[in-house]
């Protein structure tokens, strides 16, 4: 039991100075059979807290509906098992570079403000949630020493008004905890993201003196703290791998702690974006209104504990710093997790086209005039099928899939006629009436930071013949959920030119452990392997193969799904890291 209480200058745990040393892993980027040992990691890299989010739409996948959110619960008692303190982040907004910054595709209203409808939503999301922090929080002795109000609301908006709301409500639901904020160092950032008796943090990856500075401004008194502390970055498809020089990151954590400031590494452990949880950015430079940049499934995040939960040069350099900011002698590194023994291919068996799979698994068949979006069809990750019909006789003209988000695989009369993206809506070649034409559309991640987070996703702007409009759309969606359980699905003899469509493989194990799945010569998909998800794959890069956890294999015969939306290649194989 103890009372954790926000100072003019310091934390105090009954009554006693505290620095928190703190490191963001996510329990939901974790499987949860290797919490125990990462969070051990952090012990041993001389941490005393652990930092989470929570994401709102990984556990309420429909209005009402709630899914595993316990498993919250579950980690913060690992947390306590393992001797750290937690800091919950419950949003309900993360960013985090998760689909949607966590907000649920199928929510009403104004999200981020004040309205009225969205509160209604936010307050029984909060009613489920919470629960989970306050039965652990640190006078009930539990772990959590702190809970965040919203997340680095000032880059976002200034609705005070909803901030003071949001604040209320986590204090009528039970916390007693400190509350606090946490924006960039900047002055419109903890103008719009502050709140009059709550404790504010900044953000930030270097030049710790100048943004505790900004901070004062604004709070002449009260603890410092940066809550994120970047000493890496995330990745998107396409892109180069981002790295930062460890001895860099170093000596910018040593500034902050000279500064007597508490800390938190974002991220001390990333782990990995299953299940294709992963969002996107938006580039175009202050606005973040640009091209779409969608994340890997790696959420390595160049962080000191790799996606492996193996230590890294980083590791031993922040070890070093952090020792004598420690109480007492630092831990000894748990014993790193198995690895895969022997490398072994997929043998894969049978396949069933794209249709055949939206025929089994996929929902309802909408005709509208104008193509449905994904949010008014239920579809949060996966892809849509658009069909219409180019009328005739008529000349060949241009054809475009305007507003289109993110990208599509089009057929003209069952033949493949191109891939069509933001930036190239067009068909290269025109189309003829009679016609019928398909759009395979897949969401690459909805947006997760910046004013254009919660877009629809999908054809928003309609199908154009020329300049005209088509109608007589018809939609059906395939949730890629839906295809965590595909026995339903009729599997065919596998094709011989490496079509798009679902396969099926098995892989036999011989000593599990972590293991790294690469796809030769495949495209863009997803994997399962024994039901588990692993998250998207595409041969652009940088990321060039599917962390496996060592627990999603067992010993023999391990069943391989692998759904692929433009072009197989040859077997897909593990091996060790």
């Amino acid at each position: 039991m103890g009372e954790f209480t926000v100072g003019d200058e310091d934390f105090l745990l009954d009554g006693r100075p505290v620095r928190l040393l703190s490191g963001a892993l996510h329990y939901f980027r974790v499987h949860e059979a290797q919490w125990g040992h990462r969070l051990a990691m952090l012990r041993a890299m001389g941490l005393n807290c652990v930092e989470t989010y929570v994401p709102w739409n990984l556990h309420a996948p429909r209005p009402g509906v709630y899914e595993g959110v316990a498993a919250l619960g579950r980690f913060l008692d690992a947390a306590r098992e393992a001797g750290l303190w937690a800091i919950v982040r419950p949003g309900p907004y993360i960013c985090a570079e998760w689909e949607n910054g966590g907000l649920p595709h199928w929510l009403a209203g104004r999200a981020r403000t004040s309205d009225a409808v969205y509160l209604r939503q936010v307050e029984q999301w909060f009613g489920r949630l919470l629960p989970e922090v306050v039965s652990r929080q640190v006078d009930r002795g539990g772990p959590v020493l702190m809970v965040q109000v919203e997340n680095e609301y000032g880059s976002y908006g200034s609705d005070a008004e909803y901030l003071r709301w949001l604040a209320r409500t986590i204090r009528e639901a039970g916390v007693t905890v400190p509350l606090f904020t946490s924006d960039g160092p900047e002055d419109h950032m903890l103008t719009g993201g502050s709140l009059p008796g709550v404790l504010a943090t900044v953000n930030f990856g270097s030049q710790a003196r100048e943004a505790f500075a900004t901070l004062r401004r604004h709070r002449a008194e009260g603890p410092l703290m940066c809550m994120e502390f970047w000493c890496g970055w995330f990745d998107h498809w396409g892109a180069d791998h981002v790295v930062r020089d460890p001895a860099d990151a170093a000596a910018a954590l040593r500034e902050i702690l000279e500064c007597g400031a508490s800390v938190n590494l974002y991220m001390a452990h990333g782990g990995t974006s299953f299940a294709g949880w992963a969002g996107a950015n938006r580039g175009g430079g202050d606005l973040h209104d640009g091209v779409l940049e969608p994340d890997v499934t790696s959420y390595d995040y160049d962080a000191p504990i790799d996606e492996f939960g193996h230590p890294t040069e980083k590791f031993w350099r922040f070890r070093e710093v952090l020792a004598p900011y420690a109480d007492g002698p630092l831990s000894e590194l748990p014993p790193l997790p198995p690895q895969l023994a022997v490398a072994a291919e997929v043998g894969l068996s049978g396949w069933a086209p794209l249709a055949d799979v939206l025929e089994a698994r996929g929902g309802p068949v909408v005709a509208s005039p104008v193509p449905p979006t994904f949010e008014e069809l239920d579809v949060e990750r996966g892809l849509v099928r658009y069909e219409v019909t180019v009328p005739g006789p008529r000349q060949p003209y241009p054809f475009r899939a305007r507003g289109l988000r993110d990208l599509a695989v089009v057929y003209v009369d069952g033949e493949w006629a191109g891939v069509l993206t933001e930036e190239d809506e067009r068909l290269k070649e025109p189309v003829a009436g009679h016609a019928r034409v398909e759009l395979w559309v897949e969401s690459l991640g909805r947006v997760n930071y910046g004013p254009r987070t919660g877009e629809s996703k999908g054809i928003t702007g309609g199908l154009l013949h020329e300049r005209q409009f088509l109608h007589g759309v018809r939609a059906r969606g395939l949730r890629l959920d839906a295809l965590d359980d595909v026995e339903d699905v009729r599997l065919r003899a596998l094709p011989g030119d490496g079509a798009p469509g679902l396969y099926r493989g098995t892989l036999d194990v011989r000593g599990a452990g972590d293991a790294l799945l690469a796809l030769p010569g495949w495209t863009r998909g997803f994997v399962w392997i024994n039901g588990f998800s692993l998250g998207r794959y595409w041969s652009v890069g940088p990321q060039r193969s599917l962390y496996v956890p060592g627990p999603v294999l067992r010993e023999g015969v391990n069943d391989v799904w692998v759904l692929e939306l433009e072009r197989a290649g040859s077997a897909p194989y593990v091996r060790r890291r």
